[in-house]
């Protein structure tokens, strides 16, 4: 098994780049993907059914997020072993993470198959939405396998440098669901969104795995199946899968929080979501590629390589972001009416895009520090960074801005708040982690 790029020995802004620049592609891609649905749902069938979209995306979100978080928490033991050239170690994890990536979605799927109903109830699905977004999901649900081992697949390869793959099947993943969506939006209505998801994502997972086949760019064997391998996968994804989830379970709050203020304000953070995957999803990018590089900069002992790519990351990043805040804030009132035609809700996002603007950016330094964490195998410390600013600073502050009457401006500004303390917590423990294992090495070099 050849690695695709050499993080340790290679040109430091040419590996990041060969790196970063696919999986940032594939996000957009993701995004795309995602807008899909909005855009015709929004078009097609109004207000009410968009509404009905973003009482189904937390749930959605959540999903994803344990999709994204468990698979990133296996990468970061997988580039590990390949940093060290452990090839028996290296096939030893692909074995087990593969059997627990097919058996844990599956189990997911159907346990939440049977209680999709009163979780709808207990997220305040208000009732002219209600039996729309269960069909919705019940059909979601169908394709979750398909979305959990497209995620494995991809941080398998990204873990032995290569991402290009990713970007690929994202793009045949979208342009299918930018075909079959209209197609089944009007013979189905709303739930023919879901049916057309369905569909492409598990065409997406069949090319993927004829890929695999022929390109056998890594190998499967069942005999290296070791079941002492799944305590330290479970270890290391469990950090990650509550770092992705966290945002997602902020969302759900913030959803059932601002379904109090009506439709239109259902709407408009509906529409404000998908706006902010443009200006979020490089962010989540370096992070991934970070808990990559970083891993196998780990693995190696070359903690200042790690430092080096950290900085590009930031630099790169948060030009790009820059540059993306402007675009969105300015024009987030008409990029609003892409989605849904209603002033009220127009105006709404515009106001959410004005307070949160600064926020993205700060976001972008948060990830690319968290990624550090990550790829040194300190997941549990960016899960209670999450913990801290999503679940003890966002939810409590949001909610008792809003009940002391300062209205969606207060779920606003608890928002932005959270961006800032974030970026600030991140970086000094991100910081600190690097001085650790440096010092560690340098005592480990005199004392050798």
């Amino acid at each position: 098994m050849q690695l695709k790029i050499d993080f340790i020995e290679g040109n430091t802004k040419r590996c990041l780049m060969a790196m970063a620049l696919p999986v940032i592609a594939a996000m957009f891609l993701n995004m795309s993907y995602n807008l899909v649905d909005s855009l015709w749902i929004g078009n097609l069938l109004g207000e009410t059914a968009y509404a009905a979209l973003t009482n189904s995306t937390p749930i959605i979100l959540i999903l994803a997020s344990v999709a994204m978080g468990a698979t990133n928490g296996i990468s970061i033991l997988l580039s590990q072993a390949i940093g060290s050239k452990n090839q028996k170690r290296t096939e030893s994890i692909i074995a087990a993470s593969l059997v627990m990536a097919v058996l844990f979605p599956l189990g997911l799927a159907i346990l939440l198959e049977l209680f999709l109903k009163p979780i709808l109830l207990l997220l305040q699905t208000p009732p002219e939405t209600y039996q729309l977004a269960y069909e919705y999901l019940s059909i979601y649900l169908l394709g979750y396998l398909s979305v959990y081992l497209y995620c494995y697949f991809t941080a398998v390869l990204r873990s032995f440098g290569n991402s290009v793959f990713q970007m690929i099947a994202m793009l045949i993943c979208t342009v299918l669901n930018a075909v079959l969506d209209p197609v089944f939006i009007h013979a189905l209505g709303f739930k023919g969104a879901a049916v057309a998801t369905l569909l492409s994502q598990n065409i997406c997972l069949v090319v993927m795995l004829l890929y695999l086949g022929k390109k056998k760019l890594f190998s499967f064997h069942i005999s290296r199946f070791n079941k002492a391998d799944i305590v330290p996968l479970v270890a290391k994804a469990i950090p990650s899968v509550m770092q992705q989830s966290i945002p997602a379970i902020s969302t759900t709050f913030l959803t059932a929080l601002i379904s109090s203020y009506g439709i239109s304000a259902i709407a408009a953070y509906g529409v404000s979501g998908k706006l902010e995957t443009v200006l979020f999803y490089p962010a989540m990018a370096l992070n991934m590629v970070l808990t990559t590089i970083i891993g196998q900069c780990a693995g190696g002992k070359r903690y200042d390589r790690a430092k080096s790519y950290l900085k590009y990351a930031l630099c790169y990043g948060c030009g790009l972001l820059i540059v993306l805040s402007v675009f969105i804030v300015g024009m987030s009132k008409q990029l609003s009416g892409l989605f849904v035609q209603s002033d009220d809700a127009a105006v709404i996002v515009g106001q959410y895009f004005l307070i949160v603007g600064i926020g993205y950016i700060l976001n972008t330094i948060t990830n690319g520090f968290l990624g550090v964490l990550n790829g040194m195998g300190k997941p549990s410390e960016s899960m209670f960074l999450m913990i801290f600013y999503y679940i003890i600073v966002r939810m409590p502050l949001a909610y008792l801005l809003s009940y002391f009457g300062f209205g969606l401006t207060g779920i606003w500004a608890a928002i932005l708040i959270s961006h800032i303390v974030a970026s600030m917590a991140a970086a000094l423990a991100g910081n600190k982690q690097l001085k650790i294992a440096v010092s560690a090495v340098t005592e480990s070099s005199l004392h050798g």
